[in-house]
């Protein structure tokens, strides 16, 4: 085609993500104010106006900088009037041109129009190529955007123009405009016909996808719609067969599976299980066994989480108002929430509270849950013995359920709970399996987090649940349980730390539990003390707690049937009024020295107690007699004593031949309370050394230690029970073995003032300071009276 020169002067109009080519009829609307202005003047002249793309499409009202170099000068077809004060302009291109001047720019723009020829080329096979080319990719163009008039390309394949199909192409396709104001301002038509082809290319590859796309979005709409459909059929017979809610039911079980965020397996294994049960028929056992299923599933606290408070000073101030003393528990309770404020994804530490019954290892735990703000689950283990009980049973059972564990994390509600594991050291063990052993996954740190219930089948996360157990005693745990948890001990109160308890916790929670005011009802400082001393004998405070409950029914009867009810005062004088007569009387001590008896110390899982060793000495072949339920560890101890004395009678003053001479009767009182254990050691050899000798012994002191065969005072444990018992009992010396002299630190200190404390090595120590030391001439006199009572000369030595 022949180009078109065009120069003069005639209005510009700044076209908007549109570009107009030469030789092209388009139709597009103007709006902008100086556009419209624009457009007026060039309807009053020859209607030519220069239309030229702006860079920026977001400008409202673009400067001549801001301008495409390269535009077209166009002849105004139409204007019509279209919504508002937008009006439709059709327009032809006729040439490239471009502004050598803006001669003003208000009210419109307006500048000097220079055109712009095309760069000229021989025709050659390449442009003959590419023209073919393009036709033929336009006709698959339009096969592909399904357009019905086929003008265009009908002038395509009449043209010989290389430019002009390059122009055609773009302007008659979807080529972005950025792309196309790059196609306006190439002034080559090979190259420009080459860019037309790529473009054009990749509109294709764009078109043919949207339609893939578009296929597979009206397939689906058709498979909802057929799922609906079938949706609703099924809908309309379970209505009718009286199951019209399982659907919904379904449903919802599907959006709260999906709402976990399980892992892919097991979101798909939960899934399949509705499926199944969607399969299943009204009222049928399965269906009852997976809808169960289900619910226990979706039950669980997956993705709840309760705030842990971290304020180590609010958490000490909650420990110490709702316990006394514990002060070894509340340090370590302290230190775990130091590190989970210095080291948040460090998982909780296991602790394990080991004590003798009603020292409050129970209701520290549930202070621990508050002092964390975390909740609290309570476990009991006593008596369990099915592994079952833990790990729970396969749903396949009938009346399968899940494990204890599991059902404790649902009944707190959170997944990182506080799970008290209460009577660890009762567990049982028979043919159906070993609970401790399931309890090895669950109290593991490092495998936990992975933890499988039998009945749930998908793993639970137990990682940041914090475990705390408890026991009376470790001897019944096994070994590779107790590893896993961090041993705490909890000792026995001293009778300062009942009174205090009682006064600040016991007392007034019994008068709000009665509904007696502190002004109807008071209990002195030596009502309790009697209370401790005459009426429990505990190392906790439970028996204390139902005295104080009985004297407040006592004090609310007496209250209600007086006439003129005063305030009730009870004190030491007038307790048995409340409480009767005394169950426990005052320990007292002999009244003198005597031999062959003395006091030992023992431990109980109530607490420590004296315990009497009485010896006889008579005369006989050597036997040794040892009475008062004992055990065999105790009877051992008992045969070591004796070995050492003979191995050492000469030191001792003991007679050499004594082992053959005389018999021994070891007797323990109270026979129907069984006793084992070695701390009685030095206490059997000290009575033994005492009746073979005829030495008194001391009454006010007390001793507790292994003996060796070789005299050797060796390490016992309970220490802190057994020093206040010697002190109940009014003792004032108390003998301990030396490696047991590190202990005295954790006795309370008013224990530690009241008694005076021996630490022996061997037993001469011992020997030293429990045996009274007699002179000759005390000896011969008891040896002249021992034998004129007998009616026999007297002996040189003295017997016993």
């Amino acid at each position: 085609m022949a180009q078109i020169f065009v120069s003069g002067k005639m209005p510009v109009l700044a076209l908007r993500g549109l570009a107009v080519f030469p030789d092209q009829t388009i139709h597009f609307d103007v709006g902008r104010p100086r556009s419209v202005k624009a457009l007026d003047a060039a309807m009053k002249r020859d209607q030519h106006i220069f239309l030229v793309p702006q860079r920026d499409i977001m400008d409202d009202d673009p400067l001549p900088d801001q301008l495409v170099t390269i535009g077209v000068v166009a002849k105004v077809k139409q204007v019509l009037k279209a919504n508002g004060e937008n009006l439709r302009v059709l327009v032809t291109g006729l040439c490239r041109a471009r502004v050598s001047e803006i001669t003003q720019t208000d009210p419109f723009m307006e500048g000097h129009v220079v055109s712009v020829p095309e760069t000229e080329v021989q025709d050659s096979v390449k442009a003959h190529t590419l023209r073919r080319k393009a036709t033929n990719m336009y006709g698959a163009y339009l096969e592909v955007t399904e357009h019905t008039s086929k003008s265009t390309h009908l002038r395509m394949i009449a043209s010989t123009d290389t430019g002009f199909i390059a122009d055609t192409i773009a302007q008659n396709s979807g080529i972005d405009y950025r792309d196309k104001t790059k196609l306006l301002c190439q002034l080559h038509p090979v190259r420009r016909l080459e860019s037309a082809i790529k473009l054009l290319q990749q509109e294709i590859e764009m078109l043919k996808l949207d339609v893939i796309l578009q296929e597979k979005t009206r397939m689906n709409m058709e498979q909802n719609q057929r799922d609906y459909f079938l949706r609703e059929q099924m809908k309309v017979i379970r209505e009718e067969l009286g199951e019209g809610d399982d659907l919904e039911e379904f449903d919802t079980y599907i959006k709260k599976i999906r709402q976990l965020k399980l892992e892919e397996d097991h979101e798909k294994k939960l899934l399949k299980d509705v499926d199944r049960l969607k399969k299943q028929p009204f009222g049928s056992a399965e269906g009852a066994v997976l809808r169960n299923y289900l619910d226990t599933v979706l039950e669980l606290p997956w993705n709840v989480r309760t705030k842990e408070r971290v304020d180590i000073t609010a958490a000490r101030k909650i420990l110490d108002n709702d316990h006394f003393g514990m002060e070894k528990v509340k340090q370590r309770i302290l230190e775990t929430l130091a590190v989970r404020q210095m080291a948040p994804q460090m998982p909780p530490q296991i602790l394990c509270l080991v004590g003798p019954p009603g020292v409050g290892k129970t209701s520290i735990s549930y202070s621990i849950a508050r002092s964390l703000n975390r909740k609290m689950a309570r476990i009991s283990l006593g008596g369990v013995h099915d592994e079952a009980e833990i790990r729970g049973h396969r749903k396949t059972y009938v009346g399968a359920m899940p494990g204890r564990i599991m059902a404790a994390m649902i009944q707190a509600g959170s997944s990182n709970p506080i799970l008290l594991l209460d009577e660890i050291d009762k567990l049982g063990k028979d043919h159906r399996g070993d609970p401790s052993a399931a309890l090895l996954e669950v109290l593991d740190a490092e495998q936990n987090h992975t933890y499988r219930d039998h009945y749930l089948e998908i793993p639970y996360d137990l990682s940041d649940v914090m475990f705390i157990t408890t026991a009376n005693t470790l001897d019944t745990i096994p070994t590779p349980l107790m590893d896993r948890m961090e041993i705490i001990e909890l000792g026995s109160y001293t009778d300062e730390e009942k009174l205090m308890i009682a006064k600040n916790h016991l007392i007034p929670k019994q008068l709000k539990k009665h509904g007696l005011k502190k002004s109807q009802l008071r209990i002195t400082d030596d009502g309790i003390r009697e209370m401790i001393t005459c009426y429990t004998r505990e190392s906790g405070v439970r028996k204390l707690e139902r005295s104080v409950a009985e004297v407040c029914r006592k004090a609310a009867m007496e209250l209600l049937t007086q006439e003129n009810p005063k305030r009730i005062t009870v004190n030491g004088s007038n307790l048995e009024n409340y409480l009767g007569v005394r169950k426990y009387l005052p320990d007292r001590l002999p009244g003198t020295d005597q031999i062959g008896l003395v006091t030992g110390l023992a431990w109980t899982s109530v607490g420590g107690e004296t315990l009497e060793v009485e010896v006889n000495v008579m005369d006989g072949s050597g036997k040794l007699e040892l009475t008062g339920n004992l055990g065999d560890v105790m009877k051992e101890s008992a045969h070591a004593a004796l070995s050492y004395i003979r191995a050492n009678a000469q030191k001792l003053g003991v007679p050499v031949d004594f082992y053959k001479t005389k018999d021994i009767h070891v007797h323990f009182p109270e026979g129907a309370v069984p006793k084992d254990g070695p701390s009685a050691g030095i206490t059997v050899c000290t009575a033994m050394v005492s009746a073979l000798t005829g030495r008194t012994v001391r009454r006010d002191v007390a001793m507790t230690g292994e003996i060796s065969l070789r005299g050797r005072v060796m390490a016992i444990g309970g220490l802190k029970e057994k020093t206040m018992a010697a002190l109940r009992h009014g003792i004032r010396t108390v003998i301990i073995p030396s490696d047991n002299a590190r202990d005295l630190e954790e006795i309370d200190q008013t224990v530690r003032k009241s008694l005076n404390f021996v630490v022996a090595s061997s037993v001469d120590t011992v020997l030293d300071t429990a045996l009274n030391h007699q002179t000759e001439m005390d000896s011969t006199i008891l040896a002249d009276i021992s034998a004129e009572c007998m009616g026999q000369p007297r002996p040189n030595g003295i017997r016993q």
